[in-house]
């Protein structure tokens, strides 16, 4: 089995986070994960990058911390992938299966609406995934749904507080027919457990994007539910 995380912060991209690159790689190594994404938060996100840069530096800034998780991950054996969690007025949303170079000649990017960057995503051959849809907290407004204009929901999510949040995420995810994936949203590397587990290794980005799209066969995490 490919045990993957799929969603985690380090401190060189967002300015919520405990732990570096490295020390993410190595304790995800430890804890007998064979991949992880490094998804950190974007733009309008809680970013760790100036947005005062030109849009060539602030995407080199923000790229950082998969770059030298990618570093390490080449020297213990983790595979570290790129993804980004962007942010729209409170509601969150993991891209997956684009690189730096396509950022670089996106600056749009920061932009788009909901349904423009669904679009836009989509056509590039991305993935957009709905992150913690039922989760409360101070710092978000309200809950906001767009089952229209995502690829697949994150179900399980082990950095939620209430269990009840990753229920409901399951349930309005059957009910619209979208995907579900699994991830700690880990800001430190004090891991809570979570992930998906696939049968085969996932090469690249682009794999996983496949995988979630043909609902390849997996099995989601979490510190006490595994679906």
């Amino acid at each position: 089995m490919y045990k993957l995380e799929t969603h985690a912060h380090t401190t060189e991209g967002s300015a919520c986070a405990h732990a570096s690159a490295a020390q993410l790689c190595r304790a995800y190594k430890k804890a007998g994960y064979d991949g992880l994404f490094i998804t950190d938060h974007f733009y309008y996100g809680n970013t760790a990058v100036p947005r005062t840069l030109p849009w060539r530096d602030w995407v080199a800034g923000y790229c950082t911390g998969y770059r030298r998780a990618r570093e390490v991950g080449k020297k213990i054996g983790i595979d570290v992938f790129f993804g980004w969690e962007a942010g729209y007025c409170g509601t969150d949303f993991l891209i997956y299966g684009l690189d730096e170079s396509w950022l670089l000649t996106h600056p749009e990017v920061i932009e788009w609406s909901v349904d423009e960057q669904f679009y836009h995503i989509s056509r590039a051959g991305g993935l957009v995934v709905h992150a913690h849809p039922f989760r409360e907290a101070p710092y978000l407004p309200r809950i906001q749904l767009y089952p229209d204009y995502v690829h697949a929901v994150e179900g399980i999510n082990t950095g939620n507080a209430k269990r009840e949040f990753n229920q409901k995420a399951v349930a309005y995810a059957n009910k619209h027919g979208l995907p579900l994936t699994g991830g700690s949203d880990t800001h430190s590397a004090k891991l809570t457990g979570g992930g998906m587990l696939f049968a085969e290794p996932i090469r690249n980005e682009k794999d996983f994007v496949t995988a979630i799209l043909t609902r390849r066969k997996a099995q989601i995490l979490g510190a006490d539910t595994c679906l």
